[in-house]
């Protein structure tokens, strides 16, 4: 997810306000086609992701799915780790979801259920073209959060093993507080729900949200690792990312190096020392400690 709203009573946040509404004006308004430079599967392939040939390994025997955040798709959020992932030897998947009609290649927009359902079918593609029984899914944001409508309410918990949450917005998000001035702005609330359903369902006890977590956080059979930074200023505070439940790691970049700097969009696109603790998490027998060295390893 990332920042969408800033609302007060003065002229900095009129401002804001205003630019609020040209970005959803734009990101909604009718488009006819995708650039050409709008990224496809082909250019995943050809970087070693989204390979429908690869063949899990005995050491990696699960495909890892790959689950990009709002405003994201499904090669720009994974330009770094699903390369790191790939010369580790998994075989690597990403997806595009949430799409809005007319709105090319920012996606994560739609509503989060109904995403979680393309999720559904898109695991159901990867463990057939691999034979694998299991899937490993590593989300970022968004992408962190969605999974656990898969595993609780569509049977994904049957065909998932672990999931690695970057940044997720487990409990939805307050960002840094301005979520609880939306009431101020009732049409920008409507306009927003209406438009982008993807970031209403973040807010913090959105229905979504309080649905998603009803009965905890978890279910039994899957394998849970957070990873999440104090410098996160989207998905706020940063420690609702956490989950609370049985077989749950969760991880603060800052008490692995503290000198990590890391914010909402670099943990999940640039970050290694995020990266190591994905690997970590994907293949825990064979895990290494991490540390701030982690950046060139």
């Amino acid at each position: 997810m990332l920042p969408w709203i800033r609302a007060a009573r003065v002229p900095r946040v009129r401002s804001s306000l205003a630019a609020l509404l040209l970005a959803l004006t734009v990101l909604v308004a009718p488009t006819a086609t995708a650039s050409a430079a709008t990224p496809t599967a082909a250019t995943a392939t050809s970087r070693g992701w989204n390979d429908y040939s690869c063949k899990p390994s005995a050491a990696h025997p699960r495909p890892v799915v790959l689950v990009h955040g709002t405003f994201g798709n499904s090669i720009d959020n994974w330009l770094f780790l699903a390369p790191y992932l790939v010369n580790r030897g998994y075989c690597v998947f990403s997806l595009d979801y949430g799409q809005l009609p007319g709105v090319p290649f920012f996606h994560g927009l739609g509503p989060v259920d109904k995403s979680a359902e393309q999720l559904d079918v898109f695991v159901d593609k990867v463990l057939a073209a691999t034979g694998a029984p299991k899937a490993d899914i590593v989300g970022h944001s968004q992408g962190g959060m969605m999974p656990n409508y898969y595993l609780k309410f569509l049977g994904g918990a049957d065909k998932v093993n672990a999931l690695v949450g970057i940044a997720p917005s487990n409990h939805g998000t307050t960002l840094l507080g301005l979520t609880k001035l939306l009431p101020l702005f009732p049409g920008v609330e409507k306009f927003i729900t209406d438009k982008t359903p993807g970031l209403a369902d973040q807010v913090a006890g959105s229905p979504f949200i309080t649905k998603l977590t009803a009965g905890g956080d978890t279910v039994p059979g899957v394998r849970y690792t957070v990873i999440a930074t104090k410098y996160d200023q989207v998905v706020t505070p940063y420690r609702t990312q956490y989950l609370d439940g049985p077989n749950v790691r969760n991880v603060l970049l800052q008490d692995l190096c503290p000198l990590d700097l890391s914010e909402h969009v670099a943990i999940g696109t640039i970050d290694r020392i995020a990266f190591h603790e994905v690997a970590n998490a994907l293949d825990p027998a064979r895990a290494t400690p991490t540390t701030c060295a982690s950046v060139i390893g």
